[in-house]
């Protein structure tokens, strides 16, 4: 059997401007892989994307229940894709349990795509069914399709000497080659791709790419769709694209900074969901000077990294909400003595070890003010997956300057998720200069200050004539000797409070998308809510509504034209996932009516949440 040129979509097919296709099954179904691979495939033939993995949050939910779904969705279009989609158009499902919990999601009318072999009595007893939907009336508002997956897979691989149970584990590239049909993808992205992943089990990968390519025939010769569809490549800049999750950005954005400013990047880290892939992903970058330590704890893990840049190296902690609880005391050890450090959060759900596999932006505050005494430091919020690159950039750079820790927000959302991300050309970064100090004169002032950024001397430790006190006990200024005086405690304080706000004179302008002159609705977001924000604010003045937007990058310290732009507008909303942490920021520090729009769901919002809450400042709640 062939494979079909990606550039000769099947007869009858219609065009689509973008399409939103959901994954679900149980964790062993290989739901994540066949998610991640349509999208690899469709980030390859030119389509925009972006996808939301959606893990159970139990390790090992027992097989069948409902909270043991794993799901993947994407959105991919021929325009700019902001999120993966408010309601899927598909609907693939392994089980009933998946069945269950997503079906509500397809929009009226959608298609839904079943193994029927899954739907055994246990099963439907397991998932809560009274009832076999696939024989009662519940599906009539859907165009359902039940194909018994996994029989079609063990006839497909009746030769195949592995074993039954490896076989079925095939099923899901049966599916994944239907949905290829389905809207005209190309196979041959994933046979390479399973021909080098099994390259040393050549019996694993000739049955996947057997099972990949029957799903493929089947759909095409049992007519199973009533028709296929084809989505043409999107409008890009020309440039080097590559798909790229917001861990994977992140990890990149990091190296590149250390390498622009010609040091080693040290990280210290301990697992936790959904932040360990950085440490994965640095730990395969050894030969880019990149060092990793899997500390036994959180606190270990930020003293390691503070040693480390203490010792002239660019230090780097990853975590999540409940490690940045734990890491308060040290960061704030970082903040007194000055050395550069990034403190990467992916925010998760909580409160404690809350929903460690969903989103959230719960952490603002606890970013801002959660450390003993005045410890200000820099925060700065990623917006989408590949925007994590330009951010850990920033956040180092800033780190490396001003010489003080920096805190990097993400969250499950980006960290998990992916776009295509356009590989900027080394030379388009900026040079970062560590600036160590090697000679300190007659007599080393190690808290002398730079009178612009007011950041201190980088010393490393070893250098002839410039050894020095650091430590968690007050300094004086200048000489850096302890000291317990109370007005060079106050001064200490107002010097690092005001070398953290002077980062904000080096800020850009902020971009505000709608009108520059004032309307009658702002809405003001930061991190993952970036794409829902945009989509929803263009949705809503295509519709004639005077709505703009404003999206803050940088959160500690505000940008210094926010507060003009907040007045310029006759209502504020703040759309955050959490219940209003931002919105009291701006309404303390600009004493601007700003009203909050929250969700703490482990959900990310959709278009049509903020469309609604547009429409109720606009228009009233009726």
């Amino acid at each position: 059997m062939s494979t079909p040129p990606s550039s000769a979509p099947p007869e009858h097919s219609e065009q689509l401007e973008s399409v939103v296709i959901r994954f679900a099954g149980d964790s062993g179904d290989g739901v994540q892989l066949t998610g991640t691979q349509f999208t690899k495939t469709s980030a390859l033939v030119g389509n925009d994307i972006s996808t939301l993995p959606d893990f159970p949050a139990e390790i090992r939910a027992p097989a069948g229940t409902l909270f043991g779904v794993s799901g993947f969705q994407l959105q991919f279009g021929s325009t700019e894709i902001r999120t993966p989609g408010d309601r899927p158009d598909v609907l693939v499902a392994f089980n009933p349990a998946a069945l269950k919990t997503n079906i509500d999601r397809l929009r009226k009318g959608g298609l839904v795509l079943i193994n029927s072999a899954s739907f055994t009595s246990r099963n439907l007893e397991k998932a809560g069914y009274e009832s076999n939907p696939l024989e009662d009336e519940s599906l009539s508002a859907w165009q359902v399709i039940t194909v018994d997956m996994t029989k079609l897979t063990r006839e497909a691989l009746k030769e195949s000497p592995l074993r039954t149970k490896d076989k079925d584990r095939a099923k899901n590239l049966f599916a994944l080659g239907m949905v290829y049909f389905l809207y005209s993808r190309p196979l041959e992205h994933t046979i390479s791709w399973l021909e080098n992943k099994f390259a040393k089990k050549p019996d694993v990968a000739a049955a996947n790419v057997k099972t990949l390519k029957t799903g493929y025939y089947y759909a095409e010769t049992a007519e199973v769709f009533r028709s296929t569809y084809s989505v043409p490549e999107a409008t890009v800049a020309p440039g080097l694209y590559r798909n790229v999750t917001g861990n994977q950005a992140t990890a990149l954005g990091l190296v590149s900074a250390a390498r622009k400013a010609d040091l080693d990047l040290f990280l210290g880290s301990y697992p936790i969901t959904p932040a360990s892939d950085i440490l994965h992903e640095l730990s395969n970058l050894r030969a880019h000077g990149v060092k990793t330590l899997q500390a036994e704890d959180e606190i270990a893990a930020i003293c390691a990294a503070i040693g480390a840049s203490y010792a002239g190296s660019l230090g780097i902690t990853s975590t999540s909400g409940p490690g940045l609880a734990l890491k308060g005391e040290a960061l704030g050890l970082a903040m007194m003595v000055e050395l550069p450090l990034v403190v990467i959060n992916v925010q998760r759900g909580g409160p404690s070890t809350g929903l460690p596999t969903k989103t959230e932006q719960a952490d603002l505050l606890m970013s801002m003010y959660g450390r003993n005494g005045e410890s200000p430091i820099p925060i700065i919020a990623a917006r989408s997956p590949a925007d994590c690159f330009a951010a850990a950039f920033e956040a180092a750079q800033v780190a490396i300057s001003t010489r003080t820790p920096v805190l990097l927000l993400t969250d499950g959302y980006l960290a998990n998720g992916s776009e295509p991300w356009a590989i900027p050309q080394a030379d388009e970064l900026p040079n970062i200069d560590p600036d160590f100090l090697l000679d300190g004169g007659e007599v080393l002032q190690p808290y002398a200050r730079d009178p612009e950024s007011l950041s201190r001397p980088w010393i490393k430790p070893g250098t002839v004539g410039l050894e020095h006190r650091v430590g968690g006990l007050e300094k004086a200024d200048l000489t850096g000797n302890v000291s317990y005086d109370p007005a060079n405690h106050h001064r200490m304080c107002s010097l690092r409070r005001d070398k953290v706000a002077r980062i904000a004179d080096s800020l850009p302008p902020t971009t505000i998308t709608g009108s520059q002159t004032g309307g009658d609705l702002l809405l003001v977001g930061w991190g993952g809510t970036y794409g829902s924000i945009t989509t929803a604010v263009h949705k809503a003045r295509a519709a004639g509504k005077d709505v703009s937007s404003v999206h803050l990058r940088n959160i500690n310290p505000l940008p210094p034209d926010l507060g003009d732009i907040l007045r310029r507008y006759d209502k504020i909303l703040v759309p955050e996932l959490n219940l209003g942490q931002l919105v009291r920021i701006l309404r303390a520090e600009y004493l601007v009516d700003a009203r909050g729009c929250n969700k703490v769901q482990g959900l990310p919002f959709t278009v049509n949440e903020l469309i609604a809450a547009i429409d109720a400042e606009l228009y009233g709640e009726a």
